[in-house]
């Protein structure tokens, strides 16, 4: 189903320049974009790389033909970009990462380009590589990212203090932490928190007492989750072990309803991936801002967490995926009247 913006009273909706494709693991989201990078219409579906319609190539075709088939007849002229994972070595064609540090002008100098059935040309976003010196010790393991660096592109676009100095959390499966300085990504750190959350719950010990289907009363998630924090934040050395079996112990005992129980478990994995986050926050500049980018619902559980650390997020954005593509495609050069925002052309 379309969703299409309503323009402002007295106003005329701009024409399109850009179709942009968020292409992840599990949904597939298509905007039509005007010149001022707002979204004329949007779209999605549940066909990301691992639910295609078929297999192979001939799969994303058939999934970007069926969510915007008609955007592509309608304007045979419109470039079209694409960023995620569809740009993985399991996309539909391998765009290789680029190193830390990284911008807009450099993921679109190492672009990869495909081309559908019907001849259209789609540019692909590759992901970005942070390895500080090739070694394997705790301080230089390297990490990945794919498809964030889009959604910082897009947060930092027209914010000149946010390209210049910060600190992004983007919570989700694989959260990342990520330092931007001079307009560039300088490095990240990821944190699992999100799969081993789904992990624990689903396939461990610990989620045999937390019924499905049955929710707590707010009081008792906002009390467990809070319970998880404080562990957290007291935690020794290699606590968390220890700390994760008292997901069974707080239910056997009582002492949380098991309803309640996922949520101390939440906070637990959440409130040490704060310690760690924000360790890295304390080693930025003083007064560096920290920004949530993500899932408004999960960004809201980690201000909580951070509530508890004694921080607060300078800000809090959601979807910034259509704004950090149209700065790709400006930065490659498919967007003749329209330039990247030169905050964000240095942002990746």
């Amino acid at each position: 189903m379309d969703r299409t913006v309503t323009s402002a009273a007295g106003t005329t909706p701009d024409r399109p320049v850009l179709i942009a494709l968020d292409w992840g693991t599990s949904s597939l989201r298509g905007f039509l974009l005007d010149s001022s990078a707002r979204i004329l219409t949007e779209r999605s579906s549940g066909h990301g790389i691992q639910n295609l319609p078929q297999p192979g190539a001939a799969g994303f075709d058939a999934a970007l033909t069926g969510l915007c088939g008609d955007w592509l007849d309608a304007h045979p002229a419109l470039p079209v970009v694409a960023g995620g994972m569809v740009g993985s070595a399991q996309g539909w064609v391998e765009a290789p990462y680029v190193t830390t540090p990284a911008d807009a002008t450099t993921l679109a100098d190492k672009a990869a380009r495909v081309e559908t059935a019907a001849g259209r040309r789609i540019l692909i976003a590759p992901g970005v590589l942070h390895d500080p010196d090739g070694g394997v010790s705790a301080k230089s393991i390297p990490d990945v990212m794919r498809g964030e660096e889009i959604q910082i592109a897009g947060a930092l676009a027209g914010n000149a203090d946010w390209a210049r100095n910060a600190c992004v959390a983007m919570p989700g499966t694989h959260s990342k932490w990520v330092r931007v300085a001079d307009g560039r990504i300088a490095g990240f750190s990821s944190y699992m928190t999100g799969e081993l959350f789904a992990v624990l719950k689903t396939h461990s010990l610990l989620g045999r007492l937390m019924p499905a289907g049955v929710d707590a009363t707010p009081e008792d998630e906002e009390e467990a989750f809070s319970i998880g924090i404080r562990a957290a934040q007291s935690a020794g050395p290699g606590d968390l072990p220890h700390q994760l079996f008292a997901t069974r112990t707080l239910g056997l005992t009582k002492r949380l309803p098991p309803e309640a129980l996922s949520h101390y478990l939440s906070g637990l994995l959440i409130g040490h991936e704060l310690r760690s986050g924000l360790a890295l926050l304390a080693e930025m500049p003083a007064g560096t801002p920290l920004l949530l980018i993500g899932d408004p619902a999960l960004c809201r559980r980690y201000s909580r967490g951070l509530a508890a650390f004694g921080t607060t997020p300078a800000a809090q954005l959601g979807n910034t995926a259509p704004r950090g593509l149209f700065q790709f495609a400006a930065a490659a050069g498919l967007l003749p009247s329209a330039s990247a925002t030169p905050s964000s052309i240095k942002s990746a």
